[in-house]
């Protein structure tokens, strides 16, 4: 495994590619948020992890375990502007295939408009959203390795129209039991569009990402620490900004966009995620990441702050996990999420139907210590 997560760095470190924003290229570009307040706090992406959560199985698909059986995930919270922002994931393992499923919900509301002509007459109100339905299957292979598939139908309306799409995720997962090490690697939203905002246009891109994880659970301390790199198909993707330039101090007439210049650190840690996570008695589970790209774009010179940083606290309880997050996007404010995780066949029973369907089932986590 490190042999190959080598090359993998290796192979990014040396690919050819000039330097552009990784935002505003895309239609559908909803898709590379966070689904989970747990996964905002670890950075906005995570594909490697072993914790209880289903929310992880919408990141990789190959997270999705047999442990993770009949638990459901609901977060409904404020974006900025007045943008909602609402999320489901549910997961559920099938005995007789031996396969581990999971289906998601991503909405996004962003309120009313107003509908005005050229001369600024009144002419209504309109509303815009975006929402994509995912299922999601994984299976096991030997001890230590998954690998697991999503298919995805994205949709999104606008005031000039709208659009869909057919989208697929593919991943791998490993994990060995003995180090406590987890890695993952996931090739996401991987499709076409089936409905375009205006027919007759050439096909619009759509939000592909080559991401990769490692995180390390060790042994006498409950401590998580985890590194994600995600643009792993591109190595530049600094944001040319036209006010980035430096002028020459010899002759004051030379001028050379910042963006340009080689800065191999500042462009190979902008791939990069890194954060950790510390339990306490078992129950209380506290977070903190950092997102250099995030930073590295959404900061102010004159004013960093914490921008780029996240944090977050879980409760688990015996039904139920609580996740908070708050992450700092920008010094004009920070998002607050919040989520609840519940074990289904824990709250209820569903009578003999259950019994069919194995509702009440409860699976061992083939990934645990305990």
């Amino acid at each position: 495994m490190t042999r190959w997560a080598g090359i993998l760095l290796l192979s990014l470190c040396f690919t050819k590619s000039n330097a552009q924003v990784t935002g505003g290229q895309y239609a559908f570009a909803f898709l590379r948020l966070s689904n989970a307040p747990h996964i905002s706090a670890l950075g906005g992406i995570n594909v490697a992890s072993t914790d209880d959560d289903i929310a992880f199985a919408l990141q990789n698909p190959s997270l999705m375990r047999p442990s993770l059986h009949n638990e459901l995930e609901l977060t409904y919270n404020n974006y900025y502007a007045g943008i909602s922002v609402a999320n489901l994931q549910y997961g559920y393992h099938s005995k007789e295939l031996n396969t581990s499923f999971a289906f998601g919900v991503q909405y996004l509301n962003y309120g009313n408009f107003t509908q005005t002509d050229d001369l600024g007459n009144n002419l209504g109100t309109f509303t815009a959203n975006d929402y994509a339905l995912t299922v999601a299957a994984s299976h096991n292979y030997g001890d230590h390795w998954r690998a697991g598939v999503d298919l995805k139908y994205a949709h999104s309306q606008l005031f000039a129209g709208s659009a869909a799409a057919v989208l697929t995720d593919v991943g791998i997962s490993y994990y060995d039991t003995a180090s406590q090490v987890c890695f993952g690697a996931v090739a996401k939203n991987m499709g076409l569009e089936v409905k375009k905002y205006v027919p007759g246009l050439s096909q619009e891109p759509l939000p592909f990402d080559l991401q990769m994880g490692i995180t390390k659970q060790f042994k006498h301390i409950p401590l998580k620490l985890f590194t994600t790199i995600h643009h792993f198909y591109e190595w530049d993707i600094r944001y040319s900004n036209p006010a980035d330039v430096t002028t020459s101090t010899i002759l004051g007439t030379d001028s050379v966009s910042s963006s340009s210049s080689s800065h191999f650190a500042d462009i190979l840690f902008r791939h990069f995620i890194f954060g950790g996570e510390l339990t306490l008695a078992k129950r209380l589970t506290l977070t903190v990441s950092y997102n250099d790209l995030m930073r590295s774009e959404l900061a102010l010179a004159s004013r960093t702050g914490v921008t780029g940083f996240s944090f977050g606290a879980a409760l688990h309880l015996d039904k139920f996990q609580i996740h908070y997050a708050r992450s700092y996007y920008h010094l004009a404010g920070a998002y607050n999420e919040i989520g609840i995780t519940m074990a289904l066949n824990k709250l209820f029973g569903i009578g003999t139907t259950g019994e069919k369907i194995h509702w009440n089932e409860t699976y061992k986590d083939e990934w645990s210590q305990d």
